[in-house]
This record gives C-alpha cells, sequence and structure tokens, in this order.
C-alpha cells in the first residue's frame, strides 16, 4: 500500500534530521533554509514487537516487517501559497501525502538561525496553516466556480456538492482548517474530491533538546494548548539525540545511550507508530516456517481486501480465511494447539479484519 506521510514544516526545525534518522537515507542537512528541494521519500520499517514473540515460536526463515512511506517536503515560507521560495512545489508535494507530521521547533540554539529570528512554535504554526488554509481556499473557489455552471442544469448531485463547497469556503475564511470541520457520511465522498490539503490529518511533533525529552518545555506546552481542539497527537521528539543514536553500531550501545536518558525506546518508534495509526493502518500477520510477516491494510477492511495485499489473485478467488488471535497464538504457543482448543476460526468474505489478526487464506483461481 503505497500510503505517505509527508514531513513539513519552516526551514531549520529538524525535518531533514529526522527524516534522516527514520529512513537511515541522507537527506543534505545545513544551516540554511531550502537544503531539501526535491522530497526525499524513504520507505521505513513499522516497529512491532509482535514480530519478536512470533519468531520465538515459529522460528521461521526469515521475518519481514510492514513498512510505510515518509516524505521529506522542502520547507515552507510566508507567501507560499503565492509561488514565494518554493512554495509551488511544496504544495503539490504535500497534496500527494496521505497524512501531515507537522514538526515545529521547540528548543532553543543560537547556533542554528531561525528563518524568523526567533524561537515561536505558535507562530510557526500559524504561518503553515495560513498558506495552507489560503491554497486550499484558491482550489475551493475555482470548485465554486465550476460547479455553478452546472447547478444551472438542476443535477443534484452538483446542488449538493455546491452547498458543501459553501461551507467549506466559509470555514476557511475564518482561517480554521478543513480536518476540524464535522461532516455527514454522505458528504464525505464530496470533500475527498475536493482534495483539500487542510483536510488531511495531522500529528504535531515538538523538536526539542535533550534536557526536554522526557518532561517537555513551555514549548511543547504551548502547542499542546494551541491544537487540543484539532483532536491531533502531539509527540515530543529530540531530532538531536535521535541523530546521535543512529550513529551507534550495536543494539548494547544503543540501549545503554538511552538507560542515560531514561528513555524506553528511541523517539522514532514510537513516530513511526503514531503516523501508522495517523494514516488508519493496521496490521495482520502471516505465519510459516518459510516467513513470519506483517502485513499493511486500512481498518475496517474486509478479509478478501486484506488477502487481496498478498496477491490479486487471493482476493478474487478468496473461498475463506482461518483467522487465530495474536494472543490466543501467544498463550497457548502453537498452531496446532489453538486449533485443538477451538480458537482458530474459519471466516467468510464479509469477516473484518482486527489489528494482530494472524491469518491463512484459501483461494481458488
Amino acid at each position: 500500500m503505497a500510503l505517505k506521510c509527508g514531513i513539513v514544516g519552516l526551514p531549520n526545525v529538524g525535518k531533514s534530521t529526522l527524516f534522516n534518522c527514520l529512513s537511515n537515507s541522507k537527506a543534505q542537512s545545513a544551516n540554511f533554509p531550502f537544503c531539501t528541494i526535491e522530497p526525499n521519500v524513504g520507505t521505513i520499517s513499522v516497529p512491532d514487537n509482535r514480530l519478536v514473540e512470533l519468531e520465538k515460536l515459529v522460528n521461521p526463515e526469515r521475518v519481514i516487517p510492514t513498512t510505510m512511506e515518509i516524505v521529506d517536503i522542502a520547507g515552507l515560507v510566508k507567501g507560499a501559497s503565492k509561488g514565494e521560495g518554493l512554495g509551488n512545489q511544496f504544495l503539490a508535494n504535500i497534496r500527494e501525502t496521505d497524512a501531515i507530521i507537522h514538526v515545529l521547533r521547540c528548543f532553543q540554539d543560537d547556533n542554528i538561525v531561525h528563518v524568523d529570528g526567533s524561537v515561536d512554535p505558535i507562530r510557526d504554526k500559524e504561518v503553515i496553516d495560513t498558506e495552507l488554509q489560503l491554497k486550499d481556499l484558491e482550489t475551493i473557489e475555482k470548485r465554486i466556480q465550476a460547479l455553478s455552471r452546472v447547478v444551472k442544469s438542476g443535477d443534484k448531485d452538483a446542488v449538493k456538492s455546491m452547498a458543501l463547497a459553501e461551507r467549506i469556503k466559509a470555514h476557511l475564511e475564518q482561517g480554521k482548517n478543513i480536518r476540524g470541520m464535522e461532516f455527514e457520511e454522505t458528504e464525505e465522498p464530496f470533500v475527498r474530491e475536493f482534495q483539500l490539503i487542510t483536510s488531511k490529518p495531522v500529528l504535531y511533533l515538538c523538536n526539542v533538546d535533550e534536557s526536554s525529552v522526557k518532561t517537555g518545555n513551555e514549548f511543547v506546552e504551548k502547542v499542546k494548548e494551541a491544537v487540543k481542539d484539532e483532536h491531533a497527537e502531539v509527540l515530543v521528539i529530540g531530532a538531536k539525540i535521535e541523530a546521535d543514536i543512529t550513529e551507534l553500531d550495536t543494539y548494547e550501545e544503543r540501549k545503554m545511550f538511552l538507560d542515560e536518558l531514561r528513555l524506553e525506546e528511541p523517539g522514532v518508534n514510537r513516530l513511526i507508530r503514531s503516523a501508522y495509526k495517523l494514516l488508519d493502518l493496521q496490521t495482520y500477520f502471516t505465519a510459516g516456517v518459510k516467513e513470519v510477516r506483517a502485513w499493511t491494510i486500512k481498518k475496517g477492511w474486509t478479509a478478501p481486501q486484506a488477502a487481496g495485499v498478498i496477491h490479486t489473485d487471493f482476493e478474487k478467488g478468496f473461498i475463506r480465511a482461518e483467522v487465530m488471535k495474536y494472543d490466543d497464538f501467544i498463550e497457548l504457543g502453537s498452531e496446532a494447539k489453538v486449533k485443538e482448543v477451538g480458537k482458530m476460526k474459519v471466516e467468510g468474505k464479509e469477516y473484518i479484519v482486527h489489528d494482530g489478526d494472524i491469518m491463512h487464506f484459501r483461494f481458488n483461481v
């Protein structure tokens, strides 16, 4: 599944450093704006301790985690919606992503210049929000213009679409993001069709210094207060610390470094899992002696849809799915035991797959 999270933010907030930590790519990280001109795309593994436990029991030849794509997008500046800086390119790149990781600088460092001369994450957030809202306003005004011609013909869908577009326009004119609006289920397809940037789900990432990684700081508290009505997660991470961790060669060295900071795991692990959740994704497993593998699906998918991720033939010729719950498998220790106690379920085409299901598919081509 080619779903992407885009990392956005003003220049010099730590986006490229963070991207390097996530993907082990080497996007140029420099102390000047626009060091990332083309969007860097990294495919990253999603950390999942369940794979470790399954490997212990199954002892497969290989273990394959699920993955997702992260895009590091060029830094935005005020006026981007009118083409300032790399505005047009930025906005085109962000439109192609499915969710947004918005990095906010929440640390003081005189050696790293801020594009506006001082550290203020709320101001930074508002700059980007305003530019994205202005671009959405431009998009919706063009759509209203196009719809006005169709409405005259009495097309019912066009009438509904026009009413919704007018409502969205009024919301944007108040300086608000579309993701904060409430929509009827019947309206959601129309909203998706509009392809508005501020309708994308967002995760706010506060980039802090080492002393604030554990407890946050006053900047972080201001961000939490500012976004409390957006239903958005706020994560605290130290990009510089994450960069130091990736430089260490062995697991033992990384563990020692984390212990010194009193951290249980690298912050990027939490970020990847949160981004995965932000994209409304979940995981199911296949487990056999050849391989234990995690597969990515959207929440709410049926068994045939899940089978189709492995191969389209699996979905087309789907007969049934044999399903075990992860907890049952771990507790009982083997597939044979799960079957023995009657906890292996046979499910049909209507079955909605749950996160952590272990599945075998029967199909006919």
